[in-house]
């Protein structure tokens, strides 16, 4: 048997009711299917995992929303009546596709949550077989996007956890040691310091430093090393941190890292003084960019300026050319230039950032300086 972790705090019921009220009024006659995850934490407050038992959460276009869950897997949920949500349980032996679809009633179309496992997305299309079947991520993220203030406050306390991890990587990052060995240390303090586990944890050295997303080896850290440590995780409320600073293992080996990562720190800047509701997602990329590209830096800054935030890492909105999204209050995502050179080192600096009224609020505040250690 698969063994449950601890039952997470559970939002504020009306928060809940208003949550699911909104995602049947933005699925405009569609019927919504909520597999675990991220989007059904969001809706009923408990993300629940996803088996080969069928566990759904399902929002008619009219009718009562019902939890379609295991009878082995309900006791995992609680509260759901508060909610206004029906409970329909199934033993072993039953078709719960079918006890899906009859709640469901006759839909034209049905919207499944994204990452819904094969398995189920084709049965449930079995079962309604007149129904058109779509993604229901354009819906739910149009919700998500947007965050209340006890979220915002949940990556605030997100990001303050860790910023104490950063102020700490002095304690464990020094030449003679490995990666592994330095990130399994950052990693105990991600918990120690208020997340309930350590998402990921990148510590690229040296060379290492050139691929953005390296996170460990055995690489032995040396003398004048410039490392990129990025880190993150969730807090109990299920929202996440992700934040990145470089640092020098003592005087840097390379004599450009100094002019080069003064070019980084202004395109950060550029940024997150770009933020304020209007702009575009677009608009954020290219104030970083075009310091970076000015700079002669361009084909060393290899991926898009951020990514939104919330209860997954990565989430909408994109901060990225392309994207015309106007950015408005509440909306939470990273900012992330970096410069990285094939075979030399890499550098990279990232703050979360949320949209206010008349700009942006940083949810990290460690320097931004090269640190040396």
């Amino acid at each position: 048997m698969a063994r449950r972790s601890a039952l997470p705090p559970i939002p504020d019921f009306a928060v809940l009711r208003s949550r699911l009220d909104r995602a049947r009024e933005a699925a405009a006659g569609t019927g919504l299917v909520i597999a675990p995850g991220s989007d059904l934490r969001y809706l009923i407050g408990q993300p629940g995992g996803s088996f080969e038992r069928l566990t759904a959460l399902l929002i008619p276009a009219d009718g009562t929303p019902a939890l379609v869950v295991p009878k082995l897997e309900a006791p995992g949920f609680v509260g759901l009546e508060d909610l206004g949500v029906d409970v329909i349980t199934w033993v072993d032996g039953v078709d719960p596709y079918n006890l899906a679809a009859e709640r469901m009633g006759a839909p034209e179309r049905v919207a499944v949550s994204d990452f819904t496992p094969a398995l189920h997305v084709l049965a449930i299309r079995d079962a309604l077989p007149k129904a058109e079947q779509v993604l229901a991520g354009p819906i739910v993220r149009e919700l998500r996007m947007r965050k209340d203030a006890a979220e915002i406050e949940a990556l605030r306390k997100a990001g303050a956890a860790i910023d104490r991890v950063h102020a700490r990587v002095g304690e464990w990052l020094r030449a003679g040691r490995t990666e592994a060995e330095v990130g399994a240390d950052i990693a105990a303090a991600i918990v120690e310091e208020g997340h309930t586990e350590a998402d990921f944890v990148i510590v690229a050295s040296g060379p290492n430093g050139a691929s953005p997303h390296h996170a460990l080896s055995e690489r032995v850290i040396e003398a004048g090393d410039v490392v990129v440590v990025d880190i993150g995780g969730p807090v109990a409320e299920g929202y996440n941190s992700d934040s990145t600073r470089t640092y020098a293992v003592g005087t840097p080996r390379d004599a450009d890292v100094a002019a080069t990562y003064a070019v980084l720190q202004e395109a950060q800047q550029a940024a997150v003084d770009a933020v304020r509701p209007g702009a575009t997602a677009e608009s954020i990329d290219a104030a970083a960019r075009d310091v970076i590209a000015a700079a002669g830096f361009g084909e060393y800054f290899i991926h898009r300026t951020g990514h939104g935030i919330g209860l997954d890492v990565h989430e909408e909105p994109y901060i990225v050319a392309g994207n015309d999204l106007q950015l408005e209050a509440g909306m939470a995502f990273s900012v992330e230039p970096g410069i990285y050179q094939p075979g030399r080192w890499g550098a990279r600096i990232e703050d979360i950032v949320v949209v206010t009224a008349d700009g942006g609020e940083s949810m990290n505040n460690q320097p931004h300086d090269l640190v040396v250690v």
